[in-house]
């Protein structure tokens, strides 16, 4: 009987610590944030991650007309001010549909990349009044205020930043509620 018991024992044991190493990695190894529903985490990608948020669908679909995929998938770093599907609601209508049309696909490209900037900044680096220069090749520049951050981009126009450092294996995301614009 005590064989069993030992048996049975050690079974149930081992069961339990297999649990433990399957959930215990992703909990004890890596900090997650949650955006749109899901668990950001910094083992992956910006790309990778954002195609699991259900507020970034309208952005995922953009990067994938303008063939930005492979670039956010690799090395980096890179720091990401990603407009939810709230922000590009914002937008006048029919605005996000004309612009992932193939023809329109050097105009997304250009906002798009002007939400980017080289570099890892986590938001203890976005201090007031400090200028950030995108991919695009303009000029952003960040704004407290009300004890929130916002960036200014070139036409004047803010965006609030809703979630900071949603840390990525190739950079930093940051959630704002507006889309960016280029001056030109």
């Amino acid at each position: 009987m005590s064989k069993r018991i030992a048996l049975l024992s050690a079974v149930a044991f081992g069961a339990l610590a297999l649990t433990a190493t399957v959930v215990a990695p992703v909990s004890a190894q890596e900090k997650t944030v949650m955006v749109g529903g899901a668990a950001m985490f910094p083992s992956k990608n910006i790309i990778q991650n954002a195609v699991n948020s259900k507020d970034h669908t309208t952005l995922v679909a953009a990067v994938k007309a303008a063939g930005l995929v492979e670039t956010l998938e690799g090395k980096g770093p890179f720091t990401v001010f990603a407009p939810t599907n709230a922000a590009f609601g914002k937008l006048p209508a029919g605005t996000v549909d004309t612009l992932v049309k193939p023809e329109n696909k050097p105009t997304l490209t250009k906002i798009l990349t002007y939400h980017v900037v080289a570099g890892k900044l986590d938001a203890s680096d976005l201090t007031d009044g400090k200028m950030l220069k995108t991919v695009e090749g303009e000029q952003l520049t960040v704004k407290k205020s009300d004890g929130k951050t916002w960036i200014v981009d070139a036409k004047g126009d803010t965006a609030a930043i809703t979630i900071t450092n949603v840390h990525q294996s190739n950079g930093v995301i940051h959630v704002i509620d507006t889309v960016l614009m280029p001056a030109s």
